[in-house]
């Protein structure tokens, strides 16, 4: 099922599949964190764990922030550090986090709605999904 039209130039991102250790983008796997946007992919996002989001990790979103972004933490939900929730909260944008694949369905759902959606999703190699 599509959930948006494709844009004028052909692309729009949307969250295919997820699995432990993965996430599908328009049908094709990626094993590496990453963060979409509806007409952006930014591929091999160097945040492997919640501990390690801070506001350089985030630049590739708050450079042109969305009405909502969605964090991702992996196989279950995790905040990140405190600093950084303080400061997206000072910045008043819409940010909600929760494990990633509850984030990839609702970044279908926000982005079908007409919404701006950013979800930066942390995908943890499969193996350490599973401990």
């Amino acid at each position: 099922m599509q959930f948006s039209e494709l844009t004028s130039d052909g692309v729009t991102y949307r969250i295919t599949g997820h699995a432990p250790g993965a996430i599908g983008i328009n049908e094709i796997g990626y094993h590496a964190s990453l963060i979409v946007r509806p007409r952006s992919l930014h591929q091999d996002w160097p945040v492997r764990a919640a501990g390690e989001l801070d506001l350089a990790a985030l630049e590739p979103v708050l450079e042109d922030p969305p009405e909502v972004l969605l964090i991702g933490t992996g196989e279950v939900s995790r905040f990140p550090p405190r600093e950084l929730r303080r400061e997206l909260q000072r910045r008043e944008l819409g940010v909600e986090i929760m494990d990633t694949a509850a984030a990839c369905r609702t970044y279908n759902l926000i982005m079908a709605e007409g919404r701006d959606v950013a979800a930066a999703l942390i995908v943890e190699p499969a193996e350490a999904a599973d401990d």
